[in-house]
Order: structure tokens, then sequence, then C-alpha cells
């Protein structure tokens, strides 16, 4: 029965892991339904608390990365902090726009993400009275620090689900 309940969990976590391009916390359903388990089937012994610990400190990595990922950009290409903030801004309205406008499973939240953070730094940038080649160039970096952002957290979540994956089936 456990050996059922774990190809389950494998299962559910790979369907977490997807929505991270939907810019909503798969890593961290990973981390939750794994502990679920780990709590219900405690005396199975399937996970260690050092491996759940691993999988919490690891999505929390992978927020941090995503999180300075646009910001992070904007400021590497030149932008003040107020274009920084709105890379952030532009990320969170751009991938809920991006999801609806550009209906392609993934590809919008992607995209909207990372035109979403290049807009938005963009925007504060002229309306700080910045010239406009300044302002183009934070946007750039805003979109592509947001698009490496997203792809690092995914590769984080990828991380996450192998742990998940080879200890829940390790003897």
């Amino acid at each position: 029965m456990v050996y059922f309940l774990s190809i389950l969990l494998v299962l559910l976590n790979t369907v977490w892991l997807v929505l991270v391009f939907f810019a909503l916390p798969g890593n961290w359903l990973i981390v939750i339904s794994t502990a679920v388990f780990a709590w219900w089937r405690w005396e199975d012994g399937v996970f260690s608390i050092y491996t759940l610990i691993a999988l919490f400190v690891l999505a929390l990595l992978g927020e941090v990365i995503e999180f300075l990922g646009g910001v992070g950009g904007a400021k590497k290409a030149g932008a003040s902090w107020l274009g920084s903030i709105g890379a952030l801004a532009g990320a969170i309205g751009g991938a809920v726009f991006g999801t609806f406008l550009l209906p392609v499973p993934i590809l919008g939240t992607l995209v909207g993400a990372c035109v979403g953070a290049g807009l938005g730094s963009w925007g504060i940038e002229v309306m700080s009275g910045k010239q406009m080649s300044h302002s183009i160039r934070s946007g750039f970096g805003a979109s592509i620090g947001e698009f490496v952002g997203i792809l690092s957290k995914f590769g984080i979540g990828c991380v996450i689900w192998l742990i998940v994956a080879i200890a829940v089936f390790w003897p």
C-alpha cells in the first residue's frame, strides 16, 4: 500500500511542479504534500526530518532567487530602486494578464511575467525622468532577470521533485 501511495505522491508533485510556470507556489505545494505524506505515514519511515528540512530550504531559496530575478536584472542594467520595484510589480501583473491574453499553457504566464517586469521597470524609469535609452536598458535587464529567476525557481523545483521521488522509494 505504501508504494501505491508513494506513486500518487510523485504524480501529485509533478502537477505541483508544473504550477511553477503559472507563477503559483508549486515548490511549496510539493513541500507541503510531502510533509503531510511524511506525517501521515511516519511509522513507515519514508522521509526523515532532515529531508523535509532540506526541501523547505530549497523551496525558500527558489522564492528568493525568483524574487531577486527581475529586481536584480533591472538593478544590474542600471535601474533605480523604484525601477526595480516597478519590475517586481510588473512581473506579477504581467503574469496574470499574460495568462489570459496569451492562452497558451505556461507560455502566456512566462511571457507575461517577463514583459511585465520590463514594462514595469521601463515605465518607472521614464516617469522618473531618465533618458529613454537608459529606461529601455533597465526594462530589458528586468525582463531577462525575471526569465532567469523563473527558470531558476523551476530548476530548484526539479531538484525538490527529484529528492522526493528518490527518497520515497529509497529503502
